[in-house]
C-alpha cells in the first residue's frame, strides 16, 4: 500500500497534486510520502513484536537527511556502509548507539570516525578489516562491539549484480570458516564479539532462500557458544522484495518474513537485528517527470521525458521496470497506444521501457515512474552536466524540498582552472 492515488482526476502524493509540486518545484522531481513511509517502517516492528529487535533502515535506499530524521524519530536503527553514510545518519539526529556500520571496504579513517561518534557494532566481513580494526580500536584505548558476516553460500534467486549471499561473491566470511575466524576474533584486542551477520540479497520475493540462510546461522550459533562465545545478536540483513509492477504476484509481507525469523532463530534468545530499505522507500517514492517531445519513429513511437537515466539509473543498469502512470487520471474513452519512453541523454541505454501502453500523451503532459523511493535518487548523477534531480517530502497536505535542484552555476562552482592553464 502507498499514498500515491487519483483525486479529482490528479495523481496526489498524500494530499498533494503532483501537478502543484512540478508548478512550483520543476520536473524531474522526486516525491516521497511520509505516511507511506512510517506505515512500512511500522509494519517491521509489528513482524517482530515478539522479541527484542532493532530496525535499521539501510541509508544506501535513500538517503537523504529528512528521511533519514523521518526513520529516526520512529525509533529505526541505521544501518550504514560509508563514513559519508555514517555522517548523515548522525546529523539527521541518530545517536550512534542505533547505528550499524557494514560495507566490504571500509577504511582506517572511517573506523576510526565511527569509534569517535559512537557505534553500535561493526560488522566485519573480512579477516584482514578485523585485524586492522582491532589495531585501531586498541590504539584508541576502545573496545568496540562486532557481528562477523558469514556467508551462508545460499542462492537468494535475485538479479545477480544484487545477489550478495553465494559463495562467488565478495560478501563476508565462508561459513565454513566461521569458527576459526571467531576464535581469532576473540583473542584480538579492542573487540567484543556480539552476534553474527548475515545478508544474502536484495529485492528477494520468495522466503525459501531466509529460511535456507537463517537455518544455518541458527546451527552456527549454537556451535559458537558451545566454543564458549557469547553470541547474544543476529543481524540478518534485509532484502525483502517490493512489487514494481502492479500486476505482479505480492512478495512476501513483513509479518510473514517475521515469522520465518522466528521460526528458524527465534528459539535462541537473542536480539534480532533487520535492515531494510527498499520495503520501506522503494513504494513511497515516485520520480514525477514531464514529456519533451512525442516523436513518431519507424515502426515505433517515441515518448522523450525529461528525467533521465542520470535521474534513475535502475532501468539501465538492472533492467528493471518501473510502472509508469499519467499525473492526468485517464478517463474511461482515452485511446491507449504503445510508447518507448525514453530519457534526452545521449545514451541508447537511456530508456525506462519499450513498448509500454500509455494514453495518448502531448508535449508537456506529466508521467509518474512509481515504486522509485528507494536507489533513485542516491544513484543520481550529473552525467551529460545535468543537475541533480531535486527531492520532496510530503505529509498530508503540504510539502518541502528536501534537496534542492542545483543551478549551473553552483555546478560550475565546484570545478576549479588551475593558474597555468
Amino acid at each position: 500500500m502507498d499514498h500515491f492515488n487519483y483525486r479529482d482526476g490528479v495523481l496526489c502524493a498524500e494530499g498533494v497534486p503532483l501537478s502543484r509540486i512540478a508548478e512550483q518545484v520543476g520536473t524531474p522531481v522526486y516525491v516521497y510520502s511520509t505516511a507511506t513511509l512510517s506505515r512500512h517502517f511500522g509494519l517491521f516492528q509489528q513482524a517482530l513484536d515478539w522479541t527484542d529487535h532493532l530496525v535499521c533502515f539501510a541509508v544506501k535506499a535513500n538517503s537523504n537527511l529528512a528521511v533519514l530524521k523521518l526513520m529516526g524519530d520512529l525509533g529505526a536503527g541505521m544501518d550504514v556502509v560509508s563514513g559519508g553514510e555514517y555522517a548523515r545518519a548522525r546529523a539527521a539526529g541518530v545517536p550512534g548507539s542505533r547505528i550499524v556500520f557494514s560495507g566490504v571496504g571500509k577504511t582506517r579513517a572511517e573506523m576510526r570516525q565511527a569509534i569517535e561518534g559512537g557505534i553500535r557494532q561493526f560488522n566485519i566481513e573480512s579477516e584482514p578489516e578485523m585485524r586492522i580494526l582491532s589495531e585501531i580500536a586498541a590504539s584508541m584505548g576502545a573496545e568496540v562491539p562486532i557481528a562477523i558476516r558469514v556467508n551462508p553460500d545460499v542462492d537468494a534467486k535475485t538479479h545477480e549484480k544484487i545477489a550478495t549471499g553465494k559463495s562467488e561473491n565478495k560478501f563476508g566470511i565462508p561459513i565454513a570458516k566461521s569458527r576459526e575466524v571467531y576464535a581469532e576474533a576473540a583473542k584480538l584486542p579492542g573487540l567484543k564479539v556480539v552476534g553474527v551477520d548475515v545478508h544474502i540479497g536484495s529485492q528477494l520475493t520468495d522466503l525459501g532462500p531466509y529460511r535456507q540462510a537463517y537455518a544455518k546461522i541458527a546451527e552456527l550459533t549454537g556451535v559458537l557458544r558451545a566454543d564458549g562465545h557469547r553470541i547474544t545478536r543476529l543481524d540478518l540483513g534485509g532484502g525483502l522484495g517490493i512489487p514494481y509492477r502492479r500486476d505482479n504476484n505480492a512478495p512476501p509481507l513483513p509479518i510473514e518474513y517475521g515469522q520465518v525469523i522466528r521460526d528458524t532463530v527465534g528459539h535462541l534468545n537473542c536480539e534480532i537485528e533487520i535492515e531494510p530499505g527498499r520495503n520501506i522507500v522503494g513504494n513511497a517514492g515516485v520520480l514525477l517527470s514531464q514529456v519533451i517531445y512525442v516523436k513518431h519513429g519507424e515502426g515505433r513511437d517515441f515518448l522523450i521525458v525529461d528525467a533521465a537515466m542520470n535521474d534513475l539509473l535502475r532501468p539501465a543498469m538492472y533492467g528493471a521496470h518501473h510502472d509508469i502512470v499519467p499525473v492526468i487520471e485517464p478517463g474511461s474513452d482515452n485511446d491507449y497506444q504503445p510508447f518507448d519512453v525514453v530519457g534526452p541523454v545521449c545514451e541508447s541505454g537511456d530508456t525506462f521501457q519499450k513498448g509500454t501502453s500509455l494514453p495518448v500523451m502531448a508535449d508537456g503532459d506529466l508521467i509518474a515512474f512509481r515504486s522509485a523511493g528507494a536507489y533513485g535518487a542516491v544513484m543520481a548523477s550529473e552525467y551529460n552536466s545535468r543537475p541533480l534531480v531535486p527531492e520532496v517530502l510530503v505529509s498530508g497536505d503540504q510539502f518541502a524540498v528536501i534537496r534542492a535542484r542545483p543551478t549551473y552555476e553552483e555546478m560550475l562552482s565546484r570545478d576549479s582552472i588551475p593558474e597555468w592553464l
